[in-house]
């Protein structure tokens, strides 16, 4: 009987997920659930969440779930109005599927995004991590290759191959529930995030990283000053001139400076743009 809102990012949700949740015994509210086929997306869904936070806070409701556009993404709010990420809610349903015994291959499968708090939570609860490149399609082909069920990324994009091979945010959301039973999200304990800064660099040539011996120094450098307690990840992307350039540590302060001194040596080194 929870007070649930739901955002249905004008999309391919928002006939099936009020519905659904309604005849499982929710309250149910919908918002951003009258697509005419340009409003998908528009301001609100998984991509704009920061909407859907102040109304699930403002309006009393117990939790909310915003879809994207095409339904194969969720994010969850809390409700003190707080943003729960793809990783914590993959932590939520693989400790609860390892506790029914109910987790193939006591295995779970994410990105080389995904937060390094949930590689703590996972140790902690001997849950095996496979970690890939970012993108779906790699997770689901790790999934595959292991005979595992469940995987997903920060973005919200969830698989348990045990009910469909692919993203379902509906799917995921109920499957949220199931791992909450009685309790409240805004007391999760499935994982400590910590602090993340993620900085897209300019660069002038993305293809000159592999070859920066003063940036992989760096990089080694601040690996070994935060190995146990976060970590570094520096990627070009695939399409744009751009260096990214991600840090995980304990403390804010700790994350921001080891970000702007990385930050530095590749601006320097990789020239930017």
């Amino acid at each position: 009987d929870r007070k649930v809102l739901l955002d249905c990012a004008h999309g391919a949700t928002y006939r099936v997920a009020p519905e659904i949740f309604r005849r499982l015994g929710a309250q149910v509210q919908t918002v951003a659930a009258a697509p005419d086929g340009r409003n998908i997306n528009h301001g609100c869904g998984s991509t704009h969440v920061d909407g859907l936070a102040a109304q699930v806070a403002e309006g009393g409701h117990d939790l909310g779930f915003a879809f994207d556009g095409d339904g194969d993404r969720v994010l969850a709010v809390d409700r003190a109005g707080t943003v729960v990420d793809g990783d914590e809610l993959l932590a939520l349903a693989a400790l609860h599927l390892r506790r029914e015994d109910r987790l193939p291959g006591h295995g779970v499968a994410v990105t080389v995004m995904t937060n390094y708090g949930f590689h703590t939570a996972m140790r902690e609860a001997a849950i095996e991590v496979a970690v890939t490149p970012v993108g779906d399609r790699h997770v689901l082909s790790e999934l595959l290759r292991r005979g595992w069920s469940l995987g997903g990324e920060q973005s919200g994009h969830i698989i348990d191959t045990g009910f469909v091979p692919s993203g379902d945010g509906v799917a995921s959301a109920l499957l949220t529930l199931e791992a909450l039973g009685e309790g409240d999200l805004a007391e999760r304990q499935a994982m400590r995030k910590l602090p993340q800064r993620l900085v897209n660099v300019t660069v002038s040539d993305r293809g000159a990283l592999e070859a920066s011996q003063a940036v992989w120094g760096a990089v080694e450098a601040e690996s070994e000053a935060l190995e146990g307690r976060g970590r570094v990840l520096i990627r070009p992307s695939g399409t744009e001139p751009l260096v990214r350039v991600m840090v995980e540590a304990p403390a804010e302060d700790e994350c921001e400076a080891v970000t702007a001194r990385l930050v530095s040596v590749v601006e320097s080194e990789l020239g930017a743009a």
